[in-house]
């Protein structure tokens, strides 16, 4: 903590308090108000914690106005091109890159924890036909704590990184569980000899009766989305992450209502909304229309997968995964497809006209990955849990991170009541 300090002065009683300030390594300062409660009597108010820095991390940094994203200090455009999801699983875990020793024992930890207890297969039995997948996933992640009681210990140091790992590996295999109950088709064990995406990939399309060949692009895309949305600092998930954890309560839970909070069409739903818009949009020759619908304030349409919360700028991650678009469709042979050509025409329009850049509305990591994720052909229905998927290291490094922090207590936001005043019950034959 620096020796800057802010003064806050009540006008109405002329008291005043010298409230401490906190600086990271980027970014803006934080006003610590720890005291404000005991000393004024008083509460912040800031919906949506907007403003309000709810803890200390290492892990990421986001400056919007600039279009930077760091994981752990280096640039996810750098990370997306060299390294791999497994390896920055890991940095986001420990912090570090890691040697050439530490990537392939935490490889093998991975690979060897892939498998589920076969008695968790029978909860997708439980769920009719056509279910969404996110509600299997965030079931069935929350059920792990029953069949894993040896890691659940958040106190042990050597239980959290068995349970981290343990969490990373079986996603996909859930994913994938879920997936074939929700196309109706026999689970696919997962395989050793693949790496962490090929492996998602055969858990997600092979069956019995043909072999899949796995796509090296397909491959590529899939890791590099999953590394795109690794982390993002204090989202809606993360923080619901985080909160759950302040709790005790087991990891299996935190990581769980992680998955229910992504589920929301304002957060992990977001490419889903995309293409959605370009299927009603329809035809390309119908874009300056729906451009001209989208800055009429009073139309209801909305441009999804331009601009973001966060990002003032260029979202870097779209930079990154605009190009890998295009190869996926041109491996798929989908490199005339419709909904491409609609979505670059959107891009191009977007870019140039004087609304959209006074506005800073950029097209953001949703509105490429949607295109590839049809490519590769997964329902629009899936595409959140493999967001869940990518997410995970990033959940689980923050709540291990919050658990391992001596500052952090439980949750407790508080609000301004604006109800009833104190009122007597009346006898409902009085009423």
């Amino acid at each position: 903590m620096s020796k800057h300090t802010v003064t806050l002065t009540d006008n109405a009683t002329g008291k005043s308090l010298e409230l401490p300030v906190r600086e990271g390594t980027h970014g803006p300062t934080a006003i610590d108000i720890k005291s404000l409660y005991g000393e004024f009597d008083a509460f912040t108010y800031d919906p949506g914690f907007t403003s309000t820095a709810s803890c200390r991390s290492d892990i990421t940094f986001i400056d919007g106005d600039q279009g930077t994203l760091l994981y752990r200090g280096y640039p996810i455009e750098q990370l997306a091109e060299h390294s791999n999801f497994l390896e920055v699983s890991y940095l986001l875990l420990y912090g570090n890159l890691p040697q050439k020793a530490e990537l392939e024992n935490f490889t093998d930890s991975i690979t060897r924890h892939t498998m589920v207890n076969e008695s968790l297969k029978n909860f997708f039995n439980g769920f009719h036909y056509n279910a969404h997948p996110m509600a299997m996933l965030t079931a069935v992640v929350g059920s792990l704590s029953a069949f894993y009681h040896d890691s659940i210990d958040i106190n042990d140091p050597a239980s959290r990184d068995l349970c981290a790992q343990r969490i990373i590996a079986k996603m996909p295999t859930i994913a994938g569980a879920a997936f074939k109950h929700f196309v109706g088709e026999p689970f696919v064990y997962p395989k050793n000899h693949l790496s962490y995406s090929a492996n998602l990939l055969n858990m997600l399309f092979s069956r019995p009766s043909e072999e899949y060949k796995i796509s090296p692009v397909a491959e590529k895309a899939l890791d590099q989305l999953l590394i795109l949305h690794a982390d993002h600092e204090q989202n809606a998930s993360t923080s619901t992450v985080r909160l759950a954890g302040s709790t005790g309560t087991n990891p299996f839970a935190a990581m769980s209502a992680g998955c229910a909070a992504l589920w929301g069409p304002a957060h992990g739903g977001a490419n889903e909304a995309v293409l959605r818009m370009l299927e009603e949009i329809g035809d390309v020759r119908n874009v300056a229309k729906f451009i001209e619908k989208a800055k009429d304030k009073d139309d209801p349409f909305r441009l999804m997968g331009f601009g973001h919360r966060v990002y003032k700028n260029y979202d870097p991650r779209a930079t990154i995964i605009r190009d890998t678009c295009h190869e996926v469709l041109q491996e798929m042979g989908m490199e005339n497809d419709p909904q491409l050509e609609l979505a670059v025409k959107l891009e191009e329009i977007a870019l140039k006209d004087d609304y959209f850049v006074e506005r800073k509305l950029y097209p953001n990591v949703d509105f490429y990955s949607g295109l590839i994720y049809r490519a590769l052909g997964i329902p629009m229905s899936f595409f959140t849990v493999l967001f869940a998927l990518g997410r995970t290291p990033g959940w689980v490094a923050q709540w291990m991170e919050m658990v391992a922090d001596p500052e952090q207590r439980i949750g407790r936001p508080r609000q301004i009541y604006t109800g009833a005043a104190k009122r007597d019950y009346v006898p409902v034959d009085k009423r």
